[in-house]
């Protein structure tokens, strides 16, 4: 598929999705839209998996099929193979079929067809990743419209359209339709305000924080993420490196099972992602692993219990430091959290607000630590303002490995300048070039003018282990001189010129007979 074909898709899936655009709530048709293209991937794929399965038999095309011995035998080998289980008149094909020509309603067939294929997996091994998947999809919400019709014409015209789409799951690489819909998934957070951060961390950012994790890696065995929200960010580690087994966690229901459907529509087996719905800091559903990379875009200074829990007080991934991370910030609990899932080898990326860098108190004294007592940080990278989703506060990158060496120096890099960006619409956005140059810079852990400075821990200590980037990378621009000798003859011109125009002014108010204004 060409790169026009490949935007093509992307303006088609969009165009769909603008036909809900101000008959519903934007984070409401979101799931919806999503969920139907989810649906419609899912069903072709068991169409095209069920017509493999038929190719040496007499009826080879799945959706004629009425045996029930051979429904059957797809049945169990689409359980093991592809996690789930539709039948003829369940695909998406099929509820499109009898939603055309003359009005039919078919909301309780397609509510009954998605709530089968979360019971196709009951009791099998991919039912973790497949139970309540479509929970959001309300059908008879009144959101969707105010009458049962009205809901019905609506989700008609939608499936209509998106049938016209053709996804060519059989020729394309996964990667394409995976692109379309993390390219829904982005154009939903920009518009979503203060939300989008709980889903989305804009491409670059996450390609900046894959690069940086699989620095000296071709393979990695697991990948984490704490905060996974729409799972983009273990997606772009894949596009880096193989990877085999992903891991996450996430505290909002809808945004978790995003988090599945994306993994799942980017041919991701579900035996090869565990995602689990919790509070990371206070259930960690994963606390007896280590893993080969961490990363992860924490809410920004988001309420914790903190000391208000005294079982943290006795938590292993708290109790070393010192302190706790402050109740009204758990910046530092997160990043807590991650080191002690990151294994001996392994690189962690971690998204931080700017004060992380700075603040004192309980704060301060869980920097000094890792500093100082663990040398656990490798690098702290600034960001451009205004460049995450719902929020314009300036924000960073802390990287951190267990396996620094001795006295190894810290390396700040800052990107934060308006050369390293370019700014479109009312937010600012990084170029292939900035990410790629912000990637070679930590890799090759390069001093560069105005850019990047690698200090000694001695260093930092001196400046009390602030991490504050502007004290460690200089961008100070000296201004030319000025030439005092023209600016005193600029001065004469410009008085002479004042003086000839007050004559000229002068004149005019004789003339009218009326004061001069001066």
């Amino acid at each position: 598929m060409s790169e026009l074909q490949k935007k093509q898709l992307k303006q088609q899936l969009w165009d769909i999705a603008n036909l809900l655009r101000g008959k519903v709530n934007p984070d409401d048709y979101r799931d919806y839209i999503l969920g139907f293209i989810f649906y419609k991937y899912l069903s072709e794929k068991q169409e095209l998996f069920a017509n493999y399965l038929l190719e040496e038999e007499v009826i080879t095309n799945y959706k004629e099929l009425d045996n029930e011995e051979y429904l059957e035998a797809i049945r169990e080998e689409s359980l093991n193979n592809l996690g789930y289980f539709l039948e003829p008149d369940e695909l998406f094909s099929s509820i499109v079929a009898k939603g055309s020509g003359e009005p039919i309603y078919v909301l309780n067939d397609l509510q009954q067809v998605l709530n089968h294929i979360e019971q196709s997996t009951m009791g099998e091994e991919s039912e973790d990743e497949f139970i309540a998947l479509f929970e959001d999809l309300d059908l008879q919400s009144t959101k969707l419209g105010r009458t049962p019709m009205v809901r019905n014409e609506i989700i008609v015209n939608i499936l209509n359209k998106l049938s016209e789409v053709d996804f060519k799951l059989d020729e394309l690489d996964s990667d394409v339709l995976g692109d379309a819909y993390e390219y829904l998934i982005a154009k939903f957070a920009a518009g979503a305000g203060k939300t989008a951060g709980e889903f989305y961390t804009p491409q670059q950012v996450s390609s900046i924080m894959a690069k940086i994790v699989t620095t000296g890696k071709d393979i990695l065995k697991s990948v984490y993420d704490p905060t996974c929200g729409s799972g983009s960010l273990l997606l772009r580690i894949a596009r880096e490196v193989k990877v085999v087994e992903f891991y996450g966690q996430e505290l909002n229901r809808t945004t978790y099972n995003l988090a599945r459907m994306n993994m799942i529509l980017h041919d991701v087996h579900y035996r090869n992602f565990h995602f689990k719905q919790e509070d990371t800091l206070e259930e960690p559903q994963h606390k007896e692993m280590k893993f080969e990379a961490v990363v992860a875009n924490p809410p920004f200074s988001t309420h914790w219990k903190g000391n208000n829990n005294p079982l943290n007080a006795n938590d292993e991934r708290f109790s070393q430091y010192g302190k706790l991370a402050p109740n009204t910030k758990a910046d530092y609990a997160f990043l807590q959290h991650m080191v002690y899932q990151l294994d001996d080898n392994g690189i962690m990326a971690c998204v931080m607000p700017h004060g992380a860098l700075f603040r004192e108190a309980a704060e301060g004294v869980i920097r000094k630590f890792i500093v100082k007592e663990k040398n656990y940080l490798d690098a702290v990278i600034g960001l451009p303002v205004n460049i995450f989703f719902g929020t314009s506060i300036p924000a960073c990158i802390f990287v951190l490995r267990k396996n620094r060496k001795p006295n190894e120096g810290i390396l700040f890099i800052d990107a934060s300048g308006e050369e390293n960006f370019v700014k479109e619409g009312s937010r600012n956005n990084l170029r292939d070039k900035d990410v790629d140059k912000i990637a070679s810079t930590y890799k090759n852990r390069e001093n560069i003018d105005k850019y990047s400075y690698l200090a000694s821990l001695d260093e930092i200590a001196k400046n009390g282990y602030n991490l504050n980037i502007s004290r460690y990378v200089n961008t100070y621009e000296e201004k030319a001189p000025i030439n005092l000798t023209n600016v005193s003859q600029d001065l004469k011109r410009l008085n002479k010129e004042i003086v000839s125009n007050d004559k000229v002014i002068a004149d005019f108010c004789t003339q009218l007979g009326i004061e001069t204004p001066f």
